[in-house]
């Protein structure tokens, strides 16, 4: 009997007015264009349970214990609900974010102790991460005049000051420069179209298609 082979997992991390959201679009329907299933999907949330508490965490003033322990429930759901099941059934499942935004929001800019991070991950998904990750880099100015041009009411991270979010970017770099291998560091300053070539780029190094 054939088997399915199993799908791909890709992330998409970095702070927000990164551009990460334009992205995924594109390399969704990239792949769509390739014959090719795909689930795209977010954190906190895709779920029904996951959006209630992605609800919660964005307007919520919590401890960063109870932040980091609803952001690694929602990811349980996720995971069991959505992305297991779809990567199972062969789909390439692109995600804006997933712990790797745990640890350098919560970790990063919140200050949790990386011990505890490190406890919930083992617990939550052990032995699993993303097969791919793109981490779209910019200063956090330029992000928050991105984020402010939209118009949009802030949630209560975007309404962070300027040193919250260079520490999150800080932790997001340090957590590349330990997984280069699955890492892809992008230049998110630059124009949508090249953006999209460093994506494919960076696909294109895998060999998966």
């Amino acid at each position: 009997m054939k088997t399915t082979p199993r799908g791909r997992f890709i992330t998409f991390e970095g702070i927000d007015g990164a551009g990460k959201s334009t992205q995924i679009a594109r390399l969704a329907d990239a792949l769509r264009a390739r014959g090719l299933e795909v689930l795209r999907t977010r954190e906190p949330g895709g779920t029904e349970l996951g959006e209630k508490l992605r609800d919660l965490l964005l307007d919520m003033a919590m401890h960063v214990d109870t932040e980091a322990m609803l952001m690694f429930a929602a990811r349980r759901e996720h995971l069991a609900a959505v992305i297991e099941p779809a990567l199972a059934a062969g789909a390439w499942v692109l995600s804006d974010r997933f712990t790797d935004a745990t640890y350098a929001y919560q970790v990063g800019g919140h200050g949790l102790a990386a011990a505890r991070c490190d406890a919930l991950e083992a617990w939550v998904h052990p032995g699993f991460s993303p097969d791919l990750t793109f981490l779209f880099d910019l200063p956090s100015a330029v992000a928050a005049a991105r984020v402010a041009a939209t118009g949009a009411d802030p949630d209560r991270f975007e309404r962070e000051r300027r040193d919250f979010f260079e520490r999150v970017r800080a932790a997001y770099l340090e957590r590349a420069r330990r997984e280069p291998g699955r890492f892809r560091v992008l230049d998110a300053t630059r124009p949508p179209d090249g953006i999209a070539a460093d994506v494919a780029a960076g696909l294109a190094e895998k060999a998966w298609l």
